[in-house]
């Protein structure tokens, strides 16, 4: 599933679209919109996109991800099972926390990767087959820094011109993240063959190796 990676990733890093790159790898040197050259050790980050199978197994196939853990983030701990966030009233959205190494991929480039070929940013309460709330598109900062390089991405995604409508994905202020019930860890890598993951997150992780072929990684991180 592709989201006009190439512009989306021009757009990101600044520059002018004056025509349409051959590649998303011709903007990955392009000076990004905020500066994280500071960044050092381990991040964490929390995205949603819609079903986090799909979200997880592209973290999981990109270089410098260490964990993508599947869970619940929004509501409270009571409400955090997928039983009850299934229902759309729990608050919780279906998300997905990356722990990454900023000297191997950056925030925006993670950005990048979930908007192009994780999640459609003008959806809003759905992708794929899936409606409701807990399918909401957002990203959750963890930090200022993380903060500036979302908002300057969402704003210059917005005037890029790519998109035929609003980019309706929010920024939510961080809540405790609830890990989701063990079958639903790594369930592409244990469930190949399911027909949603063949039909929905297989292609997206395609996408990946295809687009961002320098961030792309064959082997699935667990954890």
């Amino acid at each position: 599933m592709k989201f006009k990676a190439a512009l989306l990733a021009a757009a990101l890093a600044g520059v002018a679209i004056t025509a349409t790159p051959s590649s998303a790898e011709e903007v990955f040197n392009a000076p990004v919109a905020t500066r994280q050259a500071d960044e050092s050790g381990l991040q964490t980050a929390i995205f949603a996109g819609g079903c986090f199978w799909g979200i997880e197994a592209i973290f999981s196939h990109t270089r410098g991800v260490q964990s993508a853990v599947s869970g619940y983030h929004g509501g409270t701990q009571q409400q955090a099972s997928y039983s009850l966030v299934s229902s759309g009233v729990t608050g919780h959205a279906e998300a997905v926390k990356v722990v990454y190494d900023p000297s191997v991929v950056r925030y925006d480039q993670l950005l990048q990767i979930l908007f192009s070929v994780g999640a459609d940013p003008t959806l809003l309460n759905r992708q794929g087959p899936d409606h409701g709330t807990q399918y909401r598109s957002a990203i959750v900062p963890m930090n200022a820094e993380q903060r500036a390089v979302a908002q300057a991405y969402l704003a210059q995604m917005g005037r890029s011109g790519v998109w035929d409508r609003p980019i309706v994905v929010a920024i939510e202020n961080p809540r405790a993240f609830y890990e989701a019930e063990e079958y639903h860890q790594d369930f592409s890598l244990r469930n190949p063959t399911n027909p949603y993951i063949r039909r929905w997150d297989a292609p997206k992780v395609e996408a990946l190796r295809e687009e961002f072929p320098q961030l792309y990684r064959s082997t699935f991180r667990t954890g």
